[in-house]
């Protein structure tokens, strides 16, 4: 679909992302580890990693604690070697129907996932933000960066939400499924996106 809407319209293909909140977001994983040729970067907001689980029980036991140990997190695609695209990680800690351990566990699927795509290069932490969204609520903000890349490129961020549920943070009151108060999860995930562009394999 996303290629047919790139064929019919003016989109710049370095530009792709994809983004989404809770199934959504376990969607936007799964797309982003799929198809690393289509996508630039992956913005999930209280969702599962891919392969988290593979019936109903197991992702309901996911959702209340996390993934068993050992799910699918490569790709079963020919885009299986490719590194996966820079991916950015919002969620509650006060989430009660998707658990918080869920956005460790994608993040060190990720790393997993270009460390087994650079020959098992390891990346580090490039640094740690602690602080307070305009409403108040406050966030840790853990970046990840290539080591050996002195540019400090960013491979993924985790943003873990104080104090809130399973809501978009930063989202209208108006709207369903939002927290005013936290932090503006779309605006964080425009510019991570923004810094980062599609690049050949």
């Amino acid at each position: 679909m996303v290629r047919d809407v790139m064929a019919r319209h003016a989109v710049d293909a370095e530009r792709v992302y994809v983004a989404g909140l809770s199934a959504g977001g376990a969607m936007a994983a799964v797309l982003g580890r799929e198809y690393p040729d289509v996508f630039a970067a992956v913005g999930v907001h209280s969702g599962l990693q891919a392969g988290a689980a593979h019936n109903v029980m197991g992702a309901l036991s996911a959702m209340k604690s996390g993934a068993k140990p050992g799910p699918a997190t490569h790709s079963t695609g020919n885009a299986a070697a490719s590194p996966p695209p820079p991916l950015i990680v919002f969620h509650g800690d006060a989430d009660t129907t998707v658990h918080a351990h869920n956005a460790e566990q994608l993040i060190q699927a990720q790393l997993a996932a270009l460390a087994g795509a650079q020959g098992g290069a390891q990346h580090t932490v490039q640094a740690v933000h602690r602080g307070r969204s305009p409403g108040g609520r406050g966030y840790t903000r853990t970046v990840y960066a290539l080591p050996a890349d002195t540019a400090g490129t960013v491979v993924a961020e985790h943003w873990l939400l104080h104090h809130t549920g399973h809501a978009w943070a930063g989202g209208h009151a108006s709207g369903s499924h939002t927290d005013p108060a936290a932090v503006n999860a779309t605006a964080e995930m425009l510019r991570f996106f923004l810094a980062h562009r599609l690049t050949s394999q």
